[in-house]
């Protein structure tokens, strides 16, 4: 008898791509500026400052997807509370905002500091 599996296994738990939440960032810290400073984690899959729509200044805030939660982790562990441009940054999971609010993206951090 064959049996055919439609759980996913502890491997594919370990691909899943992981989004990070930094905040407290420098005015002057760029997407290539975070990417710099999340890369030696593993690979990147985007990476975003974000940035005021009227102005284009930072909001002091961005995201980091990375391709495996594992290395996001590691990352979140390794970086939140160090400094990033002169600045302290708070890195943690991103989840999903569904409240209204100004606009922007929808993720945020999933710790209110």
């Amino acid at each position: 008898m064959i049996h055919f599996g439609c759980g996913s296994s502890h491997n594919d738990q370990e691909k899943i791509k992981m989004k990070i939440f930094v905040g407290s960032l420098s005015w002057n810290t760029t997407d290539e500026g975070l990417r710099q400073a999340f890369e030696r984690f593993g690979e990147i899959d985007y990476v975003r400052v974000v940035t005021d729509r009227e102005t284009g200044r930072s909001r002091g805030f961005g995201f980091v997807t990375f391709r495996n939660r594992d290395e996001g982790q590691n990352a979140i562990e390794s970086m939140n509370g160090t400094e990033l441009d002169g600045r302290t940054i708070k890195v943690d999971e991103a989840k999903e905002n569904r409240g209204g609010g100004r606009g922007g993206d929808r993720f945020q951090s999933r710790n209110r500091w």
